[in-house]
């Protein structure tokens, strides 16, 4: 039998993984739904527009719920004993690993997105039943609410920032044994914040009147009354996005496999 992964070895492991603790990971999840719902309806019936209840309900969701199921999903390690049963399990770490990264990466995505999508679809067609087909307005105000779109520029960041984010979770679950999330979600403030004061900083140095400077993006200048901003040259917005979007969540979750591997022994 292959000692690194064997499909019918890694199936049964799923399995007790998902039917061992199936009450908190059901709860996680429901929680999440539940909240990312109330988020959308809030924000819808408080009186803003449709595209701030979708932006803010899908990037709670995704990122929100994925990283408190990240920080979870090795909970094993809370303690000595859960930790050591878990790895006496009659499977590979990287089964253990793998294991970890479909309830998160997959499973819980597919989860989200569905039930996001389900969601917006009711929101969206009961606005739009509401609306005067006799108005004069009526196509325009139709027109301007449609369906969130899964490969937009604000789910693109969403799928960054969960897989950047999530990554982190992972590795720091199996860091810390109590209030992973917490500790993690406090050094991932730190580092969002000491990186938007480094990038500030550095574009005050060579630029004046720097009002605003989003994190290796752009910079926003005021001049007068005026505001305008400067992105990063073409092939270097290129890199830094190949960066957060692949180079940064592979190390991430590679280390949490490195990590991982390290309990082992």
């Amino acid at each position: 039998m292959n000692n690194v992964f064997n499909i019918k070895r890694f199936a049964w492991f799923f399995k007790k993984s998902l039917m061992e603790r199936p009450v908190q990971l059901a709860g996680f999840v429901l929680l999440t739904l539940a909240v990312d719902l109330a988020v959308y309806a809030f924000a819808k019936f408080t009186g803003s527009f449709f595209d701030v209840a979708q932006n803010a309900s899908f990037l709670i969701g995704l990122i929100g719920g994925g990283c408190l199921l990240a920080s979870f999903v090795f909970g094993h390690f809370s303690s000595n004993a859960s930790g050591s049963s878990f790895l006496t399990l009659p499977a590979s770490h990287f089964e253990k690993w793998l294991c970890g990264i479909l309830i998160t990466g997959v499973l819980y995505v597919v989860i989200f997105l569905l039930f996001f999508r389900a969601m917006d679809s009711i929101f969206i067609s009961i606005y739009h039943n509401s609306l005067d087909k006799n108005g004069p307005f009526y196509k325009e105000l139709y027109d301007a609410v449609q369906i969130f779109p899964f490969d937009g520029f604000v789910a693109s960041r969403g799928f960054m920032m969960f897989f950047n984010f999530a990554g982190g979770m992972l590795v720091g679950s199996l860091y810390f044994n109590k209030a992973a999330f917490i500790k993690v979600a406090l050094i991932a403030v730190g580092f969002c914040f000491g990186a938007f004061m480094l990038n500030l900083f550095i574009a005050n140095l060579f630029l004046k009147d720097v009002d605003n400077a989003f994190p290796y993006f752009l910079v926003w200048i005021s001049v007068g009354k005026e505001r305008g901003r400067l992105e990063l040259p073409g092939n270097m917005l290129y890199m830094v996005n190949i960066t957060f979007l692949y180079v940064l969540p592979i190390i991430l979750w590679g280390l949490s496999f490195l990590r991982l591997r390290e309990k082992e022994f």
